[in-house]
């Protein structure tokens, strides 16, 4: 019979229900009866001793808020009965011993890979389209659609296919509603470059305007995606007189490798005759561009060559139980084959802070975490909010009632290796092993960012369904329940559900996650979210996002 409820931790005097449950109803766990109070539905908390106003609620073994009010035994945990709260932290002298995973299956396994000069191997060889400023988005838009289209790179034809299908009928006065969409998405089989695996653009709305700190922000990250290993080529398009001015940019791209080898291109607008010329000699020029990395091919390299950011969106109250503690189990495996993981999302990190701070692997390191976290946090407060209002809507109805909560069960993500470094926004990862990394929790901004510190992958765990993605980096969707992999098969990778219903356990599906991760590396899998063109891109400005 399926298991009825969890309880996380030892410690824990909450437990989760794993399917709906009814008022009245009597549950058994570890030998003990309790009789529900409330109606549970799946996903939710109940509590496993009556509580009185002020006490605390600990779920993953850890402080994650306090009872408003009396909760009998067997009542449902809600924003109106439990408020976020999270234990004070602090540097103490610790001595972490961290037990690696059992590697045998991993042990000499390679994934075919493209080798840059510096040492990098990227999973992917695209071509970049960087614009220093947003004036020219509309010139990227113009020359994606002509690329992409000719190239066989667009995943728009079957929607264009579809509205002419629909003004044909209508012309020839048809029943508009029997017309049906081809579903069939272009393929490498399409492309005329077959190792150039896309063409990608960074429409953002910055480089002018704003504050001058903001374009040096975004320069240093435009800059880290020029150095990106699945890059093999970069144009950048400029209108000459903002505030990220071409040599700046250039300037902070051999900062970060004085060797720089790629090749880039530079047009600048207002040093042209029209936008036509602009636009027709980026084309010709790019197209050369193209020519040329298609002469790169896929080599075997180790899989500590890989470096992985982990992401988790759209969270219910599953994915601090399946698909994140998997991912993690995934992550020690890579950290103890050599490779990097990137755990970023310091908004939801809140209430973990003192196990991050006992991992690290040296006082500074520590210290540097909890300097950022503070000023993050501060800046917060100043503006009149904080951490604590980081659920969403949909995290909350799905059981994240507090911040503590749904960090606790984020953190999962990064596994159980010492912390290593901690990285400021758009810093490059250069040590092997577990990296945290300053960025929002906000979907897009914490992927952006984790691209910019040289994350060749990203696996990204959804209860509710996020459908977004990286342009330089391939995005791994994870579902946390089979419910939602059933439901939005077209946007996820791969079911982290087995795990709820008892048939895998989170070792077994954390090596599933790095054999497609193995598979995806090498391009022998492409993501949804790469099929799709799902390549988000959102700069953070250093204000307070959550």
């Amino acid at each position: 019979m399926k298991q009825k409820v969890l309880q996380v931790h030892p410690m824990d005097n909450v437990m989760v229900a794993l399917v709906a449950l009814n008022k009245g109803e009597q549950v058994r766990h570890n030998g003990a009866d309790f009789i529900l109070v409330d109606a549970v539905p799946a996903k939710h908390k109940f509590v496993t001793q009556t509580l009185q106003q002020g006490d605390a609620v600990i779920m993953y073994g850890v402080l994650v808020g306090k009872a408003q009010a009396r909760v009998e035994q067997g009542g449902l945990i809600t924003t109106e009965n439990l408020k976020h709260a999270a234990e004070p932290f602090q540097y103490r002298q610790t001595s972490y011993a961290w037990q690696p995973p059992d590697l045998s299956k991993f042990i000499n396994r390679t994934f075919n890979g493209y080798h840059r000069q510096n040492g990098a191997v990227g999973t992917a060889n695209y071509w970049l389209f960087i614009p220093t400023v947003f004036c020219e988005n509309r010139n990227l838009d113009v020359i994606r659609e002509a690329l992409h289209n000719e190239l066989g790179y667009a995943v728009t034809g079957k929607y264009k296919r579809f509205t002419q299908e629909l003004a044909n009928a209508y012309r020839d006065g048809e029943d508009i509603t029997g017309v049906n969409l081809d579903t069939q998405l272009p393929g490498p089989a399409n492309r005329l470059f077959k190792n150039v695996d896309g063409i990608k653009f960074l429409n953002h709305q910055g480089g002018c305007g704003g504050t001058r700190q903001d374009a040096a922000i975004l320069g240093k990250l435009l800059a880290a995606y020029a150095n990106h290993p699945n890059v093999g080529g970069i144009t950048i398009l400029s209108l000459g007189c903002q505030h990220l001015q071409v040599q700046d940019l250039l300037n902070d791209i051999k900062l970060l490798d004085p060797e720089f080898d790629k090749p880039l291109y530079i047009f600048e607008q207002q040093s042209t005759q029209s936008e036509e010329q602009l636009v027709t000699a980026a084309i010709q020029k790019t197209f050369s561009g193209l020519v040329h990395i298609n002469q790169q091919e896929r080599k075997p390299a180790p899989l500590s060559k890989l470096c992985i950011g982990v992401k988790c969106g759209g969270s219910d109250g599953f994915s601090g139980i399946s698909a994140n503690p998997a991912v993690g189990y995934c992550s020690d495996l890579v950290v103890a084959l050599g490779g990097k993981i990137l755990l970023a999302e310091f908004p939801e990190l809140c209430g973990v802070e003192q196990d991050l701070i006992d991992r690290s692997a040296n006082e500074a390191t520590a210290q540097k975490f909890i300097r950022l976290m503070n000023v993050y946090a501060d800046q917060a407060i100043k503006a009149g909010s904080g951490f604590h209002m980081n659920p969403s809507p949909g995290n909350i109805k799905d059981g994240l009632i507090t911040d503590a909560m749904k960090s606790a069960g984020a953190a999962k993500k990064g596994g159980s290796s010492p912390v290593v470094d901690v990285l400021d926004y758009t810093e490059p990862a250069t040590q092997p092993g577990l990296s945290l990394v300053c960025t929002p929790g906000n979907d897009v901004e914490a992927t952006t960012g984790k691209a910019a510190s040289g994350a060749t992958l990203i696996l990204f765990t959804t209860g509710l369904g996020t459908p977004t993605g990286n342009p330089v980096c391939p995005t791994i969707k994870i579902a946390t329940n089979s419910d939602l992999a059933k439901r939005m098969s077209d946007i996820i990778d791969i079911d982290a559900g087995p795990v709820i219903e008892g048939e895998k356990t989170i070792e077994e599906m954390g090596e599933a996650i790095l054999e497609y991760c193995i598979k995806a590396a090498s391009g022998e899998l492409i993501p949804k979210a790469v099929l799709l063109n799902q390549d988000d891109f959102i700069p953070w400005k250093r204000g307070v996002s959550l």
